[in-house]
């Protein structure tokens, strides 16, 4: 099964330290106590990945690499696509292989499966909530420590739209910025002798929009904003940088704010607080 990119992110150390979590230590399906004693040495097993409901699936690959590490001879065949948008109890992925090796895997394939499969469905939904709005929906750097990557690959999947992936790609100017720097000229200016561009710079009232323009802003988060509010930014910006908005978004309020005009809308729930996909592992006859 092909791996997508994910941008230098060390896919077999993740595999690797997570399969040794859950065995004490070392990626060997012998640690699992349960297995080793109940099943012979050779004893096989099949089995499929099936979801209990309605979800955007993301993370196949990772089962697949789980499985192999703890049986290379086992055969793994996905039965959807990353990104499809599947019925409950559709079959997912069926694998054939080592019983006490699939055994000892199968949790940590089915975790990362749900984590990623939950941030592209819940991904998805607000994706549906403001469609037709024309603004495109952003993730943020609000991810688990150690699994950006992976997190934003699924907001992919989801039909999402990455932001910065860290601290190091783009410029942010946000308030403590501003008020370390001595003000949001000071902040951009200094930016800018630094060569870098596409900055963006917060602002939350609407007296600050100007200001952060006149000051060579290529970019305006608008955070926190009421959708009245934001209509009437939306008008002082007059088109003259990408406007995004902020803070306070959830299902109910993406559609109000989406339609206000902003060009971006990012939400840090969608990485932070998706809900985990319920997907089973079944044993097959």
């Amino acid at each position: 099964m092909q791996t997508p990119d994910l941008g230098g992110f060390d896919l077999d150390a993740f595999i690797t330290a997570t399969l040794a979590e859950d065995l004490g230590g070392v990626a060997d399906a012998a640690r699992d106590l349960t297995a080793t004693a109940c099943l012979k040495p050779d004893a096989r097993l099949s089995a499929v990945l099936a979801a209990r409901g309605a979800v955007v699936v993301a993370g196949l690959f990772l089962a697949d690499r789980f499985f192999r590490a703890l049986d290379p001879a086992c055969t793994v065949k996905a039965l959807v696509a990353d990104g499809d948008h599947v019925a409950p109890g559709t079959a997912l992925l069926r694998v054939e292989g080592n019983a006490r090796a699939l055994l000892a895997a199968e949790r940590s394939a089915l975790n990362s499966l749900q984590h990623l499969t939950g941030i592209a469905t819940l991904t998805r939904d607000y994706v549906d909530a403001m469609a037709g709005t024309g603004a495109i929906l952003l993730d943020t750097r609000k991810t688990l420590p150690g699994l950006r990557q992976l997190e934003k690959y699924a907001v992919r999947m989801g039909g999402g739209t990455n932001h910065r992936m860290g601290l190091h790609d783009a410029p942010m100017v946000k308030d403590n910025h501003i008020a370390a720097a001595g003000g949001v000229t000071e902040a951009v200016s200094a930016c800018k002798a630094a060569g870098l561009s596409n900055i963006t710079v917060e602002v939350d009232r609407l007296d600050q929009i100007e200001a952060a323009i006149a000051a060579g802003a290529d970019r305006l988060l608008l955070d926190n904003m009421a959708p009245e509010t934001l209509r009437a930014a939306v008008a002082l910006v007059a088109g003259r940088v990408p406007t995004e908005a902020s803070g306070g978004v959830n299902l109910d309020t993406i559609a109000a704010i989406a339609a206000t005009g902003v060009t971006h809308v990012s939400v840090g729930r969608i990485t932070q607080s998706a809900p985990a996909a319920d997907i089973g592992m079944d044993y097959e006859d």
